[in-house]
């Protein structure tokens, strides 16, 4: 596959994420490139995709308020995808979300759509802004003007923080591919443990007693297709092993339990979680304690990572919206989130106790709009 995100004549080059061909770098079993670091921390992790998709999914499960024009586009399928499913997954993954503006034929918004990220290279002008955007797939390259002969946007750019770079946003898939290399590497090691009869790996020492004696090739080749026959894989874990004279089995790796794996691997799937805000224990990870139960780790993945993921997604679009309909408003109700009923619960009874306010005052913190009169 060719590369993808080379900037026209004198860019800035794009974050070191990006600037390999898809796969191709890698630092021994830690992967580089961004395709190769979602088949590794998203396709083959079973933690970073669950981390990812509950984020991602609770996103878009999030009842929303504003303009109804607004929601119907947010809430619409495009091509089957979920708008803002796969927007929270772009930002998470890439740190980058590109959600294009199809218009009708009289030239207002009738769909958003969410392009993949690292097909899609930003073309600043010479002050640095951005002029257009070019989305490649394959030989193809569609150009999208930034904006239109009237101003308004083809597309809207989403993307996290990025200290180093004025275009491109960062993910938290290269702080976790560290953790995520680790804990493949300790899948890796569990599933060769059990292909050798669940027993770490040894050696078969030929003494026969006479110095210089050895083996012959024959002898060698058919003792060692005997022993991976025999002995070797799940199925013939605990059978019994029979030497012929001079043969002695000597254990030569370190045991799980010295190297310490089982904590190894937990302690790189609590920092996968970390990377993507996710609490560990959502995730069904042992020996977290930072939480006193479940109910308080939900509510602190809403408050601290989904609320602010699906403000920033929400408020972006809105944005983009505002040059057709310029009272475009978009947000979570927080008053229908599940997980948040408790803190709506207690300023409720705050409100009500609180004798100084007036009616129209107590409404007012609570969101509630003053009766129409005639209603």
């Amino acid at each position: 596959m060719k590369l993808f995100g080379r900037k026209s004549g004198g860019a800035a080059a794009r974050p070191a994420l990006l600037r390999a061909p898809w796969g191709a770098l890698t630092i021994g079993d830690w992967p580089r490139g961004y395709e190769a670091q979602i088949r590794a921390g998203y396709i083959d992790n079973p933690v970073g995709q669950r981390a990812v998709r509950l984020m991602s999914e609770s996103a878009d499960a999030a009842p929303l308020a504003g303009d109804r024009r607004g929601l119907a586009l947010c809430n619409a399928s495009s091509a089957g995808q979920s708008l803002i499913e796969t927007a929270a997954a772009h930002l998470l993954l890439h740190g980058n979300a590109f959600i294009q503006i199809l218009c009708d034929a009289e030239g207002a918004p009738a769909e958003l759509f969410a392009l993949r990220p690292e097909r899609v290279t930003i073309e600043p002008d010479a002050q640095g802004w951005p002029a257009a955007y070019r989305y490649r797939v394959g030989e193809k390259t569609m150009r999208l003007e930034a904006k239109d002969g009237l101003g308004k946007p083809s597309l809207v750019h989403i993307r996290a923080m990025h200290p180093l770079d004025d275009h491109y946003g960062l993910g938290a898939l290269g702080a976790a591919a560290g953790a995520i290399a680790i804990h493949n590497a300790a899948t890796r090691w569990n599933k060769a443990l059990l292909d050798n009869a669940a027993r770490p790996s040894g050696a078969l020492v030929y003494d026969p007693g006479d110095p210089g004696a050895a083996l012959s090739g024959e002898q060698f080749d058919r003792l060692k297709e005997e022993m991976e026959a025999g002995f070797a894989g799940a199925a013939n874990a605990g059978r019994p092993m029979l030497l012929e004279g001079g043969l002695k089995w000597q254990a030569m790796s370190l045991t799980p339990a010295d190297m310490d794996f089982v904590g190894l691997k937990a302690a790189a799937a609590r920092e996968i979680a970390l990377a993507f805000g996710v609490p560990p224990m959502l995730l069904g990870l042992p020996g977290d304690n930072s939480y006193a139960n479940y109910r308080e780790a939900n509510r602190a993945l809403w408050r601290l990572g989904v609320l602010p993921l699906a403000g920033k997604i929400l408020g972006s679009i809105a944005q983009g919206l505002a040059n057709w309909w310029p009272d475009t408003a978009l947000t979570v109700d927080l008053d229908k989130v599940p997980a948040l009923s408790e803190d709506r619960e207690k300023l409720w009874a705050q409100v009500s106790t609180a004798d100084f306010l007036s009616p129209e005052e107590k409404r007012a913190i609570l969101g509630i709009e003053e009766p129409r009169v005639g209603t």
